[in-house]
């Protein structure tokens, strides 16, 4: 079907007109009930940013007795129109998670069972057990194939996993510790 520009117009009005004149029957009253049962309604908004990669994403955090219960995406991004992935919008459950342990749990060696322990023994215990580690597997000269002694100052019997629920800034952090204990086993999952 050919349609001249006269005739688009004619039947863009015609249209433009019947919307007009068919939404004075709506009835908006529905649509206004449900409004006042929102959750964010009295909420207070903060502008965040998602803490999982280096896009940048923009979040909007509402809180409501200074108490998190919603985060979605900020329509006002350029590069993502709102949008999160589903990392960013599972943030919430970085501090919403009642399954999330809020106290230092330690299961010894050949136990079944977990046992809360204070949080300095635990730092205690696992400083004492790395450098054990490393000092039990660390290298610092080794023989090249020419037979030249050559520096590596590394540990092969530690690995490091980051964690795809940290930032960027405690990603770079944890890799110069790593680096600095000798590590070379790093990787990293910040995959969606």
């Amino acid at each position: 079907m050919s349609l001249s520009r006269r005739d688009f117009l004619k039947f863009g009005s015609a249209t433009a007109a019947g919307v007009a004149v068919g939404s004075r029957g709506l009835d908006l009253a529905p649509v206004e009930a449900a409004a006042t049962t929102l959750k964010i309604k009295e909420a207070k908004a903060f502008h965040g940013v998602c803490p999982y990669c280096a896009v940048g994403c923009a979040q909007l955090i509402y809180t409501k007795d200074n108490r998190i219960i919603d985060i979605e995406g900020d329509p006002d991004t350029p590069h993502t129109l709102g949008r999160l992935c589903p990392k960013g919008a599972a943030t919430i459950q970085l501090s919403n998670n009642p399954l999330r342990p809020t106290k230092a749990l330690y299961r010894a060696p050949g136990s079944d069972t977990w046992e809360e322990k204070p949080l300095e023994w635990m730092w205690d215990e696992i400083a004492k057990r790395v450098k054990a580690v490393r000092d039990a597997t660390f290298v610092e000269v080794e023989k090249s194939k020419d037979g030249k002694d050559v520096v590596v100052n590394r540990t092969e019997g530690l690995a490091n996993l980051g964690s795809a629920c940290i930032d960027n800034e405690e990603c770079y952090l944890l890799t110069k510790l790593m680096r600095t204990l000798g590590v070379v086993y790093l990787e990293h999952q910040a995959r969606v």
